[in-house]
């Protein structure tokens, strides 16, 4: 390489603020990473306070102040760790917030090949609970915080970091609970949340950067039949288990109607440019007037897809029964709903109830600390907000220079994230990660979870890159 190309090359790296991944930063990122995944934070009997400990004890021990790290939350085992990277305040600008919840969702050592709470190396991948969702980010973030810190870089405004409890579940959230008792600690210009997001791979090879832009609303529903009961040696047409199975039955053969928003369509758009064959063909037809069913059909058989373009209600959990012997006097399921912005959680649960064309069955809500109610609230999904400039052109510049054959595309996350509390409260949130994984093994909240080796490392660099792009001079 000449002298004048490789100095191009270095104003290039510089003005990202980017650095060769070393070895140092290499163990360190993967220290962290180990230490939260084998810190149980399940809601069941694990401690979110525990992981928040531990990152709080690392940012101290490198450097930063007692009074810009906290530790902090509604009882002893669901504590939240806020930190604060100190900024110039040279560009007059509110602080950047970054949210990564800590707890994960249960996981059985039976179900897995390997332990789902220790850290595992093998064959490239990093496998245990969090390694997708969502400690993986956590574990760079932190990294990021104490590599900002040793090299005495100063950004133009406060970076906060906020590690909380209880996304997956339980009572006590810890966006929320923020929000609501220490505001001061995490009021924010707008929010990053690499919770979602990412660099979506086929077979390894980068195919396009996802922002999320708006995401689905959660819901869950329970169902319920009851019955007198009695010895199983007389059995009765109207079985409480039977009435639910055909409930079920019914839900899985009637799927919520096609419909695209802006993002999806936009998403669809632009996703066709990176296909080929049949699936180009059918992403395309779909975004005709009117759109082409046959089209429809065949990408709804791609679970990936067919999240996308409806809502999807699925059953999760199944009990009946109290003996071997004995008709069921209750049977229950519960049905976990993901809805398309723009409808609300209690006109799905009327479909719900249309749908299963039962009078023996009752269809109540349960919000997110398990209560359980009759109706369920007019909540809708947030609108879309597409990321604007001083957020879209740094990804843009870091995503080229790190996977430059793949596009940035604004996406609907299909699953919920901790933006819903930020954003509804008055701060904009914007799903971004730098970790890449192949669309066909995403296996968040399933068996064997895990990331590959160079996705982490990659991530690391990634998130240094761009919180320097965000906060750098300008």
């Amino acid at each position: 390489m000449n002298k004048l190309r490789f100095a191009a090359l270095l104003l290039l790296l510089g003005s990202l603020g980017a650095a060769p991944l070393d070895e140092v930063t290499r163990k360190l990122a993967r220290d962290i990473f180990q230490q939260l995944i084998e810190i149980n934070t399940t809601d069941s009997v694990g401690s979110t306070t525990v992981a928040a400990e531990a990152m709080a004890k690392r940012l101290l021990t490198a450097g930063f102040a007692a009074e810009d790290v906290k530790v902090l939350g509604p009882n002893d085992r669901k504590g939240n760790m806020v930190a604060r990277y100190r900024g110039t305040g040279t560009a007059g600008l509110k602080p950047i917030l970054i949210i990564g919840h800590l707890d994960v969702v249960e996981a059985r050592r039976e179900d897995w090949t390997t332990d789902p709470f220790q850290f595992v190396e093998k064959a490239g991948y990093f496998y245990g609970r969090g390694t997708q969702d969502m400690k993986v980010s956590d574990a760079i973030l932190v990294t990021t915080f104490i590599r900002f810190k040793r090299e005495g870089y100063q950004p133009d405004r406060d970076i906060i970091l906020a590690l909380t409890a209880d996304e997956e579940g339980g009572k006590s959230n810890g966006v929320d609970w923020l929000l609501k008792n220490h505001r001061e600690l995490v009021d924010a210009a707008y929010a990053l949340n690499p919770d979602a997001g990412g660099v979506t791979t086929v077979k390894g090879k980068p195919l396009n950067v996802d922002v999320e832009a708006n995401e689905k609303l959660y819901a869950d529903f329970e169902l319920d039949a009851t019955n007198p009961g009695g010895h199983s040696s007389l059995p009765v047409p109207d079985n409480a288990i039977y009435h639910i199975a055909d409930a079920l039955s019914r839900l899985e053969h009637a799927p919520f109607p096609f419909e695209l928003n802006p993002i999806t369509r936009m998403y669809f758009e632009r996703r066709a440019a990176l296909e080929s064959g049949q699936t180009a063909a059918d992403m395309k037809a779909i975004l005709g007037t009117p759109p082409d069913t046959e089209a429809i059909a065949r990408l709804s058989n791609d679970a990936r897809f067919n999240s996308l373009m409806r809502t999807t209600c699925v059953a999760t959990r199944l009990s009946a029964g109290h003996a071997n012997n004995a008709l069921p006097q209750q049977a229950q399921a519960n049905v976990n709903c993901r809805i398309i912005p723009g409808h609300a959680t209690e006109e799905v649960r009327q479909e719900l109830i249309r749908i299963f064309a039962d009078p023996k069955i009752i269809v109540k809500y349960v919000d997110n600390s398990g209560h359980v109610l009759d109706r369920a609230p007019a909540t809708k999904a947030f609108a879309a907000l597409l990321p604007p400039a001083e957020v879209m052109q740094p990804l843009e510049r870091v995503a080229d220079s790190m996977w430059p054959s793949a596009p940035v595309i604004p996406e609907m996350e299909t699953g919920a994230s901790d933006s819903v509390y930020t954003i509804a409260a008055g701060i904009p949130s914007y799903g971004i990660s730098g970790v890449a994984l192949d669309q066909d093994d995403v296996r968040a909240h399933g068996k064997d979870e895990r990331v590959p080796e160079k996705s982490f490392y990659d991530g690391v660099e990634f998130y240094y890159r761009y919180l320097k792009a965000l906060t750098g001079a300008r």
